[in-house]
This record gives structure tokens, sequence and C-alpha cells, in this order.
């Protein structure tokens, strides 16, 4: 680098370099923590943190507790001293947060003023030995009276893009200048400003938010959801109240091929419909795979489901006893229908593995390896008596050709769901700060990337009464290429009107 461009591109920072000798503790101090690599290295290490969250599953992930059992007992200790189960919430995670914010603050402060200096007052005048050692330069000579070359020269500069332009008067000869884009040398800002917005929501979210798992059969109602927190190698549910109640109405579930399991492999989507009753009144909610549901800041997610084979609607075949055309009758979970004597079929349980006696709650049934429903039959005037409907595999069970009510009861046909959809709740107070932030960022990568800050000078010096010398430079911060044809087409404009 010359001598020359060494003097311009301190004239152009304002200030010279500072020396580190006689420089007070603390001011290195401050220099350290607001250099670019300081901030690098805070950024690598949050990025380990968070690949460590992506490695490592989560706490209120659902899953936890049989990913936690099958970990060896030194994985739990050493993973739960270190927070591994709960990263984003752990101590040193937000301390490299708040420290890597400061670095970003300190960084604009300590650039803004030199920044600004530049922006604000642009050097007009050059040397021009330093004007010809641009990567685009070029020399030529213009014919005509001065103010028609000077009028010649600001014209295509300004066709060319480069607005502005500036007439300087040094030592006998006149400088045009030229910019473009000069709002690109503030894009670091911006981009400063979206990292504190997404670091000031996360913060929120870690400070204020809340999440858990909320399972949902149809029929029944709750205002909690339930998290689970570790302690070294001890894991304890804990227990949250929601600010409003949510009753489940219906859970259906579509399936790949009707005729296997419930799992999620043959699942095209999960379906949870609730209602969801405040102060304000009872609303409609539903939840599916792809389609959360929000309320009071509280958003609702399909998480996972309870293995255990139910029917969401059945279809039996009640054959009168006496003899006579059998009738068949869909009935929707809890439902009721009527045969046409009047006799009424409730359709009161659904069982994947049937067997007579109490059902163990923990058993996989999503193969329904022995469906069966229970139903409730009551004839016109007459009591009401229990009945069984089964499938093929055990029509000939003596208790399926029992009569009840004069009708003897076959499962048909059936609509296959899970016994309960686990929702994961939600709340995130600083979603929309995030959003904002994310925002923020993009444009202004947009702006910092996708654009640039051209400056061009022309020197005019008379050489003859209508002969001018012209010195053309200029430089870029980005897009060299770019600025470089289009540098070569301004000059060649020049020549060919000459």
């Amino acid at each position: 680098m010359s001598t020359v461009e060494q003097a311009v591109k301190q004239s152009e920072t304002g200030v010279a370099e500072n020396k580190v000798v006689g420089q007070s503790i603390f001011t290195r101090f401050l220099k350290f923590i607001s250099s670019v690599r300081f901030g690098v290295t805070l950024l690598v290490l949050l990025g380990f943190a968070c690949l460590v969250g992506m490695l490592v599953m989560q706490q209120n992930v659902a899953g936890f507790d049989r990913y936690f059992a099958d970990l060896t007992p030194a994985q739990r200790l050493l993973y739960g001293r270190l927070g591994f189960f709960n990263i984003y919430h752990v101590w040193y995670f937000n301390v490299l947060l708040a420290i890597l914010s400061l670095n970003i603050i300190l960084a604009s402060i300590e650039r803004f003023p030199k920044t600004w200096l530049f922006v604000s007052k642009p050097h007009y005048t050059v040397p021009v030995r330093w004007l010809k050692e641009q990567p685009q330069t070029a020399e030529l000579e213009l014919s005509g009276t001065f103010n028609e070359v000077k009028d010649r020269l600001t014209a295509n500069m300004a066709k060319s893009g480069w607005k502005k332009v500036t007439a300087t008067e040094k030592n006998g000869k006149t400088f045009l200048f030229g910019q473009s884009g000069v709002w690109n040398r503030l894009s670091a800002y911006p981009v400063h400003v979206g990292l504190l917005t997404i670091f000031v929501g996360g913060f929120m979210t870690a400070q204020m938010g809340s999440t858990g798992q909320m399972p949902l059969s149809p029929g029944t109602s709750t205002d909690l959801m339930f998290d689970t927190v570790v302690d070294l190698d001890k894991t304890s549910e804990v227990t949250q109240k929601l600010p409003f109640t949510v009753f489940c109405t219906d859970v259906q579930q579509k399936l790949i091929k009707k005729d296997e399991s419930i799992s999620a492999m043959n699942t095209i989507d999960w379906i949870t419909r609730y209602t969801i009753t405040d102060e304000t009144g009872t609303h409609e909610a539903m939840v599916q795979m792809n389609r959360p549901f929000d309320y009071r800041g509280y958003r609702f997610f399909q998480a996972s489901f309870t293995p255990v084979g139910r029917a969401r609607n059945i279809t039996v075949t009640a054959k009168p006893a006496s003899g006579g055309q059998p009738v068949e009758v869909t009935i929707p979970r809890d439902g009721t229908t009527s045969l046409p004597d009047g006799t009424q079929i409730k359709f009161k349980e659904f069982r994947g593995n049937f067997s007579i006696g109490t059902e163990n709650p923990n058993e996989d049934t999503s193969n329904y390896p022995n469906p069966g429903a229970v139903l409730q039959v009551t004839q016109p005037g007459g009591q009401t008596q229990v009945a069984y409907a089964f499938g093929a595999q055990m029509a000939s069970m003596p208790v399926a050709g029992k009569p009840v009510a004069g009708y003897t009861y076959q499962l048909t046909d059936f609509e296959k769901v899970a016994d309960q959809h686990i929702l994961s709740v939600q709340r995130d107070p600083g979603a929309t700060v995030v959003y904002v932030g994310f925002i923020i960022l993009c444009l202004a990568l947009i702006a910092a990337f996708f654009f640039s800050h051209q400056r061009v000078w022309a020197v005019i010096e008379s050489i003859g009464e209508k002969d001018h010398k012209i010195v053309l430079g200029g430089n870029t911060n980005r897009s060299l290429n770019a600025f470089d044809e289009k540098f070569k087409r301004f000059t060649g404009e020049l020549t060919i009107r000459q």
C-alpha cells in the first residue's frame, strides 16, 4: 500500500490507529470485549451449545422419560450437572447471550462515529496518484469548452447511477465526485439491531415462557399441563395451571392403510378438537400435525399419542334372534342409534384387545389383535342391558352369539383412533419479538450483501483552450466484478461521444 493511499485511508476514517502503549487496563479490556474476534468466539460457543441441544433430548420434549431411562447412570449424572437436558435455560447459556449482546453493543458504539464520519463527510478531492492506483481507473482526453466537458462528465456519472455529483476546485484542477449506496456503509448496524432483538425475544421466552404436555381424551377436561424437570440424576413432574379450561370433544387419526396399526409410520395426520372456556366464553379449537392453534399467548401442538387402540365410530350388524333381516348401524363414540323396532343401542366402550375383565391400561393395542365393543341396549319400555360386538376373530365365542334384547351383534367395521392425543403447550411471550428480529436481520443482510457503496472521481485538468485531460477512478466495498463492468461502460460511453 502506498504512503498516499495510507494517508487517504486514515483521513477517511478521521482517526489514526491508536497505540496500545500507554492505554489503561480498562481501555484494553473494553477493546477486547468489543472486538470482532471475541464476538466470533462467543458465536462459536453458542453454536456448540445449540448443537448439544440438538444431540441431547431436552426435558420438555415428548418421550424424554424413555430417553432418560435408556441413558447410563454416568450419562444422567454428567448431563444433569452440565445442564444438557435444559441447555437453553441453563445459566451459562444466558451468560453467553448477555456477553455477546454486550460485545455487539460496544462494537457498534466504537465503530459508529468513524462510519458516520465516512458517510457524512465524503472526500470530494483525492490525490491523483492515489486515484491512478485504484483497481478501476482510466485516463483520457476530451475536447470542448471546460463547461461542456464538465457537464458531459456530470451527466454520464448521473446516468450510470452515481447521483449528486459534486464539483470541487483544488490546485488548478476540478474534481467531480459521485457515489451511490452510501447507506450500505451503515447496514451492519441493522444487522446488530436484528441480532439483539432476537436475543431479547429469546430471553423473554426463557424467563417468562412455559412449556408442558397435555393428554386429552374425548369427554375429558383439564386446566393443567405437565412438564418434566431434571435435577442431576432425578426427574420429577411439575404441574402448571392454565388460565382457561380445555375440554376435548374429539380425536381423529388419518391412516395411510386402514387395515393396519395406528402407529406413527401408518399415520398421515392427527386431529384433536376441543373447546377452551374462560371468562370470555367458550371457543372452538382444533390442532393438526402441521397446524398448531394459538390462544392468549399459548400455542398448542400435536406432540404424541398413547398406543392404545380405540374406535372413533363403529359399524355393527344387529341380527334378530327370531329371524329376519339384519340391520347395520353406525354409531359414533359415546353415541346412540335406534333400530327399526325402537331398540336403542349406545356405543359405550371399545378395546383393541378385548378380554373379559379389567383392561390393562399399559398394554400396546395399536395393532388391534382382538377388537371388541361394549354396547348398552335398551328395548322400548325395558331395562338397559350390556351386549358385546366382536370382529371376525372372536365371532365364535359363546358370548358373541348370546342374544341381548332380541338381537345378536357383530362388529363389521370401525374407525381406528388412539385413546389419547398428547398436545404440547407452549407459552412463548418472546415469539413476536423474535419474528421481528428475524425480519430485521434478513432485510439488513440483503441490504448488506446485495448492494454496495460505489464511489467515482473525475479529475479535469485543462491542457489547452479546448483540450482537457481526464483522470477517472473509483472503488466499491463489494461486488467488484459488477462495478468493474459498470466503470468500463461509463468510460466507453465517454470515448464514443468524443
